[in-house]
């Protein structure tokens, strides 16, 4: 396969957070700056989806901009809009995900190259989980599913055809009869949503 391309998403308002988390502070740059450095690693062009309201800024590390939706899967069919359409694999990445690693981008390319038609990082889950309704679930099958997440870009125009809603692509690519697997993601690869997950943040990338 040939070109990829990749979207990273960091069109959130952080409401949970208390302000746009993807702007924040971390390692003397923002958070997105990581995430887009990772994702360069793979792609030939990256497009960075952002809250409506700062478009016009733009955003040097990008090939191109485009204003989020209302939803993350409105927001990923808007940075699927503006790649090109003979680009053979796309990377969808949160921009609040700084922690990913060049290394996960790569692999879970490769496993789209090899012949999936999306590839997903997805790491063991070490709590017990338990129903609200009662009784505890088997987690030996389950994993904690992470971006990036890779495509088959044929695949991805495809599953966001209808507009559908849904937490992840590959769960759109998979409802549409597409093949997923799942990689190694890191444990490491923590997405911000909260004030103190930048202090582990932090910490992990001067560990690293």
């Amino acid at each position: 396969m040939g070109s990829v391309w990749a979207i990273v998403v960091a069109a959130g308002s952080g409401s949970r957070f208390g302000a746009p988390k993807q702007f924040q502070p971390l390692g003397g740059r923002r958070v997105l700056d990581w995430s887009l450095e990772d994702a360069r690693t793979v792609a030939d062009g990256i497009v960075v989806v952002l809250p409506p309201s700062v478009v016009a800024t733009g955003e040097p590390e990008a090939d191109a901009v485009a204003g989020g939706g209302d939803t993350r899967s409105a927001s990923v069919r808007a940075g699927l809009a503006h790649v090109p359409p003979d680009v053979d694999v796309v990377v969808v990445h949160d921009g609040a995900r700084p922690l990913a690693g060049s290394d996960l981008f790569s692999a879970v390319v490769a496993a789209v190259r090899a012949g999936a038609d999306a590839a997903v990082p997805g790491v063991p889950l070490a709590d017990t989980l338990r129903w609200r309704s009662g009784g505890v679930a088997d987690r030996d099958g389950l994993v904690a599913v992470q971006t990036p997440q890779a495509f088959r870009a044929a695949a991805l125009r495809a599953a966001h055809e209808d507009e559908p809603e849904a937490t992840d692509d590959a769960s759109l690519v998979e409802a549409a009869g597409g093949k997923v697997v799942v990689v190694d993601g890191s444990p490491l690869n923590l997405k911000i949503t909260n004030p103190s997950d930048l202090i582990v943040a932090e910490a992990l990338l001067r560990a690293r």
